[in-house]
Order: C-alpha cells, then sequence, then structure tokens
C-alpha cells in the first residue's frame, strides 16, 4: 500500500490533534537528539568491533604452507 497525500495529512492532523502544538516542537526535537546519538553509538560500536576483528585476525596463529605429513612408528 502507497501512501498518498491525503493519507499523510490525515496521520499528521491526527498527530497535531493527540500532541497538541506546543509539544510537537518538543518531540521534534528530543526524536532528533535520539537518533543522533543512537547514529553516534551505531559507530562506535562499529569501530570496536573493528577493532576486536583485527586484535583478533593479529593474534590468531599462522598456518604453515605445506605441512610435513606424520606417518605412525610400529614398534616390533
Amino acid at each position: 500500500m502507497t501512501w498518498g497525500p491525503w493519507q499523510i495529512l490525515l496521520v499528521l492532523a491526527i498527530i497535531l490533534i493527540l500532541f497538541g502544538g506546543k509539544k510537537l516542537p518538543e518531540l521534534a526535537h528530543s526524536l532528533g537528539k535520539s537518533l543522533g546519538e543512537f547514529k553516534k553509538g551505531k559507530e562506535e560500536g562499529d569501530k570496536e568491533t573493528a577493532k576486536s576483528a583485527e586484535a583478533e585476525k593479529a593474534s590468531a596463529p599462522k598456518q604453515i604452507a605445506d605441512p610435513k605429513p606424520v606417518t605412525p612408528e610400529v614398534v616390533g
């Protein structure tokens, strides 16, 4: 379902009736602040994840390219 101009206008009118003209700017301001904090936290989380991946990669044991095969010894 696509939102037409009348549906959007109706939703905005209902929000205006419910919250009033004075509360809407406060709500928009707090919503903007929350969105900014969320983005900031997400960026910090991404940076920590990248650091963790780099540290894990650096501390991982090196693999030998061509390991020598181990043959069992027969004790007779």
